[in-house]
C-alpha cells in the first residue's frame, strides 16, 4: 500500500497562548490559518479557522508570524473572571440548543430570571448560600416570575397577582442553574486551567415537592369523556384515544405527522425535535388505534408530511397545546366531571403506566411511553392500588404459629 504524502503545515507562537498553525487542505492544497482568539468578556478561548485563498507556503509563514505576534499582544496577562452573564449567555448559545424546544424555552426563562436576582456583571465565584436561599425565598412567594412577552399588537394583559410557586417549579429552576455551573467546571479555558475552578452551589440542599399534586384520570372518567368528545371538536375523539394508548405526552402526540406513521407495521416514530426529553424512538401502536387512524387518513385524504391533528383555523399548521387543553376543559365540563387541580391530558400518562405495571417489564414500558428513566416512571407516574395491594397481602403464607399474643 502506498504511503500517504504528508500535507504540509507550519506553526507559529507558543501553545496556549498566541500558538498559529498553517496547513493545507487535504483535497484542494489551499492554505488555512487555525488559531484561539480569546473572548474578551468570559476569557473562553474559541477556536478559529482563516482561508487564505492561495498556496503559496512562504505568504502562509509569513501571515502565521505575524498574526502569532498581534495574539501575543492582544492576549492579556491574566484571563478575566468570569461573569454570570457570559456564563448563562456562553451555556444558551452552545448547549440551549441542543434541547428540546419546551426545554429551551425553560433555559431561556430560567437563565433570564436569575440574572436579573443576582446581576448580569456578577463574579460566578462570589455566588454563596445567601443567593440561593434568597432565590429560593423570592421564587416561593411569586415575587420572582419569568418575563412574559406577547406579540406585537396583541392586547394588553393585566397584571398577573402574586401566586406563591410549588417547590416542584423551584427544583426544576435551581437543577438547571446547578447544570450550568457544572458544566462550566468541565471547560478549559487557552491556558489549559479551567474556565470555573469550582461550581459554588454544590452541596446546597435544593427544595423538593413533600406532597406533590398527580391525579390519574380514572377509566370510567376517560369513558365518560370520550362519549361526548363529537361536542368539543371533531378531532377531540381521536386525539384522546392516541394519547391514552400511545401513553405520551400531548406535545409529542398533537406534532404527529401522517409520514411518523407506518400503519401497516402498526409503528410510529416519536420526532426528538417535539419530544419534551428529545428522545427520538419508535413504539408499536394498538391494533385499534390503527383502525381510527386509518379511518381519519381515508376521510381527510391526508398522507406525507400533514399533520394528523391541525389547528381548525389553518390545517397547515399542527394543533395549538393550549388549544388541546381548552378542548380537555370543555370535554370535562361536558362530562360533568368535577375540575381537579393538575388533572388534564399528563393523567392519561399515569394512567397509562398504572395500567400496564402488571404486564409490562419496566424497559418496555419506558420506551412505549417515551420515558427514559425507570425512576421516573416509579415515582411520577405509577400510583399504588388498594386491591393489588390486598390481593398482595392475601397470598403471603400463613402465620408461622396458631396463635400470637
Amino acid at each position: 500500500m502506498p504511503k500517504r504524502k504528508k500535507l504540509w503545515s507550519f506553526s507559529a507562537g507558543e501553545r496556549g497562548l498566541n500558538k498559529v498553525r498553517a496547513f493545507a487542505h487535504n483535497q484542494t492544497g489551499l492554505l488555512f490559518l487555525e488559531f484561539t482568539e480569546i473572548d474578551a468578556v468570559s476569557g473562553v478561548g474559541i477556536r478559529r479557522r482563516v482561508a487564505l485563498g492561495h498556496r503559496d507556503t512562504d505568504a502562509a509563514k509569513a501571515a502565521a508570524e505575524t498574526l502569532a505576534a498581534r495574539l501575543r499582544t492582544a492576549t492579556p496577562a491574566t484571563e478575566p473572571e468570569l461573569t454570570v452573564g457570559a456564563l448563562f449567555d456562553s451555556y444558551e448559545r452552545e448547549v440551549t440548543p441542543t434541547k428540546a424546544k419546551t426545554t429551551q424555552g425553560h433555559d431561556r426563562r430560567t437563565l433570564e430570571m436569575v440574572l436579573r436576582h443576582v446581576g448580569k456583571g456578577r463574579r460566578v465565584l462570589t455566588l454563596d448560600r445567601r443567593d440561593w436561599d434568597s432565590f429560593i425565598r423570592e421564587r416561593r412567594a411569586g415575587r420572582l416570575v419569568p418575563v412574559t412577552t406577547r406579540p406585537k399588537g396583541a392586547r394588553k394583559i393585566k397584571q398577573r397577582a402574586i401566586r406563591p410557586v410549588r417547590d416542584r417549579i423551584v427544583e426544576q429552576d435551581l437543577r438547571l442553574v446547578l447544570a450550568v455551573l457544572n458544566w462550566a467546571t468541565r471547560l478549559r479555558s487557552p491556558s489549559g486551567e479551567p474556565v470555573l475552578a469550582r461550581n459554588p452551589f454544590a452541596g446546597l440542599d435544593v427544595p423538593r415537592e413533600q406532597s406533590p399534586n398527580r391525579p390519574m384520570l380514572s377509566p370510567k372518567d376517560l369513558a365518560t369523556m370520550s362519549a361526548v368528545a363529537d361536542q368539543v371538536s371533531p378531532q377531540f375523539g381521536l386525539l384522546l384515544v392516541t394519547a391514552y394508548l400511545t401513553g405520551h405526552r400531548i406535545g409529542a402526540v398533537s406534532q404527529l405527522r401522517w409520514s411518523d406513521l407506518d400503519l401497516e407495521a402498526r409503528r410510529v416514530r416519536w420526532r426528538a425535535e417535539n419530544d419534551k426529553i428529545a428522545y427520538d424512538h419508535v413504539t408499536p401502536l394498538a391494533p385499534e388505534l390503527v383502525d381510527r387512524l386509518k379511518a381519519a387518513q381515508r376521510a381527510r385524504r391526508t398522507i406525507g408530511e400533514a399533520w394528523v391533528f391541525t389547528a381548525p383555523a389553518d390545517q397547515s399548521k399542527p394543533l395549538p397545546r393550549l388549544l388541546a387543553r381548552d378542548w380537555w376543559q370543555r370535554a370535562e365540563t361536558l362530562a360533568g366531571l368535577k375540575p381537579v387541580k393538575g388533572r388534564g391530558w399528563h393523567s392519561l400518562r399515569r394512567l397509562f403506566a398504572s395500567e400496564l405495571r402488571h404486564t409490562t417489564p419496566m424497559k418496555d414500558l419506558c420506551h412505549l411511553g417515551g420515558w427514559k428513566n425507570p425512576q421516573t416512571v416509579l415515582m411520577c407516574y405509577q400510583q399504588s392500588d388498594e386491591d393489588t395491594m390486598r390481593k398482595a397481602l392475601e397470598q403471603r403464607p400463613a402465620l408461622p404459629c396458631a396463635e400470637i399474643g
